[in-house]
């Protein structure tokens, strides 16, 4: 049986200063020099955060006048002169030692460790209090998938004046994470869209492209494009799964909408005309421009163009948060594609599902409306 190495206190607290630093747990193991199960450990024992700092309160006893007593009550001083000698009143200097184990048994170190622990008072969290509350938060991660974040701000405005139905972000994550809370279970992490078991950082990321013969550079697109104030402009990418699966992603800029469209093959000719197909079913209005990244799926981009009439401009390389919508939008579709899934197997009524479910979903960038009711009220007050 392998014996257990346990960290100091010194190491704990290198492991938190760092993390906060914004280093990983790789980074981290290296610089205390344990192993990089023994920090994640640490670090998945508070979910990720930090756990505070505990002070002791000055008007308290400190164990320098705990060792005085226990000199004093060896030395047989009474207990109205110990007090006296160190400014206490007699009952504090009473009540301390009797809850020690009386004069004959009380020592310094024992009372003093004891009366830590005694100080601990947890706070309970917001859920075990509010049980309103917990239900509601924990069906929106169950059934609808929500994140944290669209929870917080779809709560203010279902409860604008009900303030006890409010909860930060922040306190989902922590009340999910940190376990030792015992509210929200932990089954729901996996509702999540990361499915992470606690809080991390993020990482930078980025790609590089090829070239594509005649494209449209983005800087060529339409200003109303950029500002986001006209509707019909599209972002698109490939979301790539398992034994070259594919599916394509197209979602409006100005109210996130997002549409799904299958795809037998990732070859341009295929990608092209199915495209061309989904975008051919929306309104005019609602055709504009497309922004594509540099992948050899839209060579034949031009083809799509005559088509559609819908000009398809293209970020520069290793750019792809030119396209942030489409780039934010296949991160939540990971939570119902996870990376290295087959995605042939799914059914275009399948896809249109998961099309509504996004849409129906309250977005912060939308003032926490939904993209669907975005898109309502731009199409009724354009024909209005």
């Amino acid at each position: 049986m392998l014996k257990q190495i346990r960290l100091s206190a010194e190491e704990i607290r290198q492991i938190w200063d760092r993390r906060r630093g914004g280093q990983t747990v790789t980074q981290i193991a290296e610089a205390v020099g344990r192993s990089h199960t023994s920090v994640g450990a640490v670090l998945r024992q508070f979910g990720g955060y930090a756990p505070r700092l505990r002070t002791r309160a000055t008007r308290v006893l400190q164990l320098t006048e705990r060792e005085e007593i226990s000199r004093g009550l060896g030395a047989g001083v009474t207990i109205r002169a110990m007090a006296a000698a160190l400014g206490r009143s007699a009952s504090t200097i009473s009540r301390e030692v009797a809850r020690n184990l009386g004069p004959a048994a009380y020592r310094a170190c024992q009372a003093d460790a004891r009366a830590w622990d005694r100080a601990r008072r947890p706070k309970p969290c917001k859920f075990a209090s509010h049980a309103k509350l917990c239900r509601v938060v924990s069906r929106k991660l169950r059934q609808q998938q929500w994140s944290p974040q669209q929870i917080r701000g779809w709560l203010e405005q279902q409860y604008p004046h009900d303030h006890s139905m409010r909860v930060s972000h922040e306190t989902i994550y922590k009340t999910l994470f940190v376990q030792a809370r015992g509210v929200l279970k932990k089954e729901l992490c996996a509702s999540l869209r990361s499915q992470r078991n606690v809080r991390r950082m993020r990482g930078p990321s980025g790609r590089g492209r090829g070239h594509l013969l005649g494209a449209i550079s983005i800087r060529e697109r339409p200003a109303q494009a950029e500002d986001r104030a006209v509707p019909g402009h599209w972002e698109g990418d490939l979301l790539c799964g398992s034994h070259h699966s594919q599916i394509a992603t197209l979602v409006e800029r100005s109210t996130r909408y997002l549409m799904l469209v299958k795809l037998p093959t990732k070859h341009t000719t295929t990608v092209v005309k199915a495209l061309s197909k989904r975008v051919l079913s929306l309104p005019v209005q609602l055709r504009r421009s497309l922004t594509w990244d540099r992948g050899a799926e839209m060579g034949h981009h031009k083809r799509f163009t005559l088509d559609t009439d819908v000009p398809v401009y293209f970020c520069d390389p290793g750019s792809p948060w030119q396209r942030g919508s489409n780039e934010n939008i296949n991160g939540l579709l990971r939570q119902y594609f996870p990376k290295g899934t087959d995605l042939s197997v799914h059914s275009h009524a399948h896809l249109d599902a998961i099309a509504r479910k996004l849409n129906t979903r309250p977005r912060q960038t939308l003032n926490f409306q939904t993209p669907a009711y975005r898109l309502n009220a731009l199409l009724v007050s354009s024909t209005g």
